[in-house]
């Protein structure tokens, strides 16, 4: 049984599916939850599953080897689920396509630095896009530019508001990432 260690910087929605999900496989278990914001909901979302959830700062993370050697310990695989920072070269190079995030849009499209949340919503909606969806992708030493595992897309029209457009990209995050995370980790074991 594979470990996941999970990062989370903001509710958890996407933690929570994962953790829930993985309680009921015999592919993967969540061994861990690492979140960067100490006023997260993930901490009460966690407290709820009876899953580990543990805050570190920015000088553990980068400067430091504390999370990287937490990591060769608890993890087989990472899940980024709403986590906000760069992932350092020292622990993409140790767990090279083994961290996974997921993205609000259909990358190349509106990646990079400050694209996150409402942030992406804004522009899909101000560049008048007829469609938009999620990119679950491995992660390299670059914001949302590693190669693309999976994409999912829903139609968008004139009424839609940033809002109504993160109503349709929790949807498919919530149906789709768990089920591609276990397909990574199948993929992995063969």
């Amino acid at each position: 049984m594979k470990r996941i260690v999970v990062f989370a910087s903001g509710s958890g929605t996407n933690a929570e599916n994962i953790i829930k999900f993985f309680n009921h496989t015999k592919t993967a278990k969540v061994t861990q939850v690492l979140c960067n914001n100490e006023h997260a909901k993930i901490f009460d979302r966690c407290k709820n599953l009876n899953a580990n959830c543990l805050l570190f700062n920015r000088t553990e993370f980068s400067k430091e080897d504390t999370i990287l050697n937490l990591l060769k310990e608890q993890a087989d695989i990472i899940i980024l689920a709403g986590f906000l920072w760069r992932i350092p070269e020292k622990i993409v190079a140790a767990f090279p396509n083994k961290i996974i995030n997921i993205h609000p849009a259909l990358l190349p499209k509106y990646g990079g630095k400050g694209m996150y949340g409402m942030n992406v919503h804004k522009a899909v909606k101000e560049h008048k896009e007829s469609e938009t969806g999620i990119t679950i992708h491995y992660v390299n030493e670059n914001y949302d530019e590693g190669a693309i595992i999976f994409q999912a897309k829903t139609a968008l029209n004139v009424e839609d508001t940033p809002e109504t457009i993160a109503e349709k990209i929790h949807i498919l995050e919530q149906r789709y990432f768990p089920r591609i995370i276990e397909d990574v980790i199948l993929d992995i074991n063969e």
